[in-house]
C-alpha cells in the first residue's frame, strides 16, 4: 500500500472538509445544539462532515473499518481500519473558538500507518505516514529536546464526564504549575498533541480519551521523534483512555510525574 499517497489524499480531504466547516460556522445560531453526555455538544456539523470523510476513505481503501466518532460507519475489518474525528473541539467550534481540528488515523493491523490533523483556524495540516517523517504545511516538524520539567510548558485537557480521579488530576495541574513553565487547556486534544510534535509544547497528558481523540496526533509525534505512552508507560494509549507525549528527554521525568499522581 501508498502510504504516501494516501495521506496526500488525506490531507486534502481534511483541508476540503475544513474549509465548508469555517464556512458554514455562521449558520450555527441559526441550528439545534444537541446534548452529548455533560458538557459535550454535537451539531449537525459532526455529523456532515463524518459522512463526507468516510464517503472518501472508503474509496480510497475499501475493505477498511471505522472507528468514527459519530458512528456514521463502525466496524472493525481484518487490517485496516480508520479511525476519524470529524471535529475535534466540538465546545471551541460551537463559540467560535480556537482551535478546532479535523482528525483521521489509518491503523494497520496493530501500527498506524498514517496520520493528517487539521486545525481548520490557522490552516495548519499536520501529518505523517510510515516510512516517512512528520509535517507541517510541507515542512518537516521535531519535538524539542526539553530537558527537564522544570524549562517545559505543557498542554492538558479537562474531563467532560470522568470525574472519577478529578481530586489527584487538580492535584497535579496544581503540581504543574508551580514546577514548569505553564499548563495550557486548549479544547481539542488532537491539536494538544501535534502541539508536541512541533515544538510548541514539551509534553501533554490527559485522561478519559477516546482512540478518535489521539489516534493521529500520537502517531504524528511519535513520527516527529516523540514518545507516547499510558499513565503507567506501556502501551494503551489508544483504547485506555489515558495519554502522555514528550519528546524523548523529557518523557521519563513527565510520565512518572504523572503516574505519580494518577495512578
Amino acid at each position: 500500500m501508498d502510504y504516501q499517497h494516501i495521506c496526500e489524499e488525506v490531507v486534502l480531504l481534511a483541508r476540503h472538509v475544513g474549509v465548508w466547516l469555517c464556512s458554514e460556522r455562521q449558520r450555527l445560531n441559526t441550528i439545534s445544539k444537541s446534548a452529548k453526555g455533560v458538557h459535550d455538544y454535537v451539531t449537525q456539523f459532526d455529523k456532515q462532515s463524518e459522512q463526507t470523510i468516510v464517503t472518501r476513505l472508503k474509496e480510497l481503501v475499501p475493505d477498511a473499518g471505522f472507528i468514527a466518532e459519530e458512528g456514521t460507519e463502525s466496524f472493525l475489518a481484518e487490517h485496516y481500519n480508520w479511525i476519524v474525528d470529524p471535529l475535534d473541539g466540538t465546545t471551541n467550534f460551537i463559540h467560535g473558538l480556537p482551535p478546532t481540528a479535523i482528525s483521521i488515523a489509518l491503523k494497520e493491523d496493530d501500527d498506524m500507518v498514517v496520520g493528517v490533523v487539521y486545525e481548520i483556524w490557522r490552516d495548519e495540516c499536520f501529518y505523517a505516514y510510515k516510512g516517512g517523517k512528520a509535517y507541517l504545511n510541507g515542512r518537516p516538524i521535531h519535538v524539542t529536546d526539553c530537558p527537564n520539567l522544570n524549562a517545559s510548558l505543557l498542554a492538558t485537557g479537562f474531563p467532560y464526564s470522568d470525574f472519577s480521579i478529578l481530586k489527584p488530576f487538580m492535584s497535579l495541574m496544581e503540581w504543574s504549575m508551580e514546577h514548569t513553565h505553564g499548563l495550557r487547556r486548549l479544547g481539542s486534544a488532537a491539536t494538544d498533541v501535534v502541539y508536541v510534535a512541533c515544538g510548541r509544547c514539551d509534553g501533554y497528558f490527559e485522561y478519559g480519551m477516546k482512540p478518535y481523540d489521539v489516534a493521529a496526533g500520537a502517531f504524528i509525534a511519535q513520527m516527529a521523534g516523540g514518545v507516547v505512552s499510558d499513565f503507567s508507560g506501556g502501551d494503551n494509549w489508544l483504547f485506555g483512555g489515558e495519554i502522555v507525549v514528550a519528546g524523548q528527554q523529557l518523557f521519563p521525568e513527565l510520565q512518572q510525574t504523572v503516574m505519580r499522581f494518577l495512578k
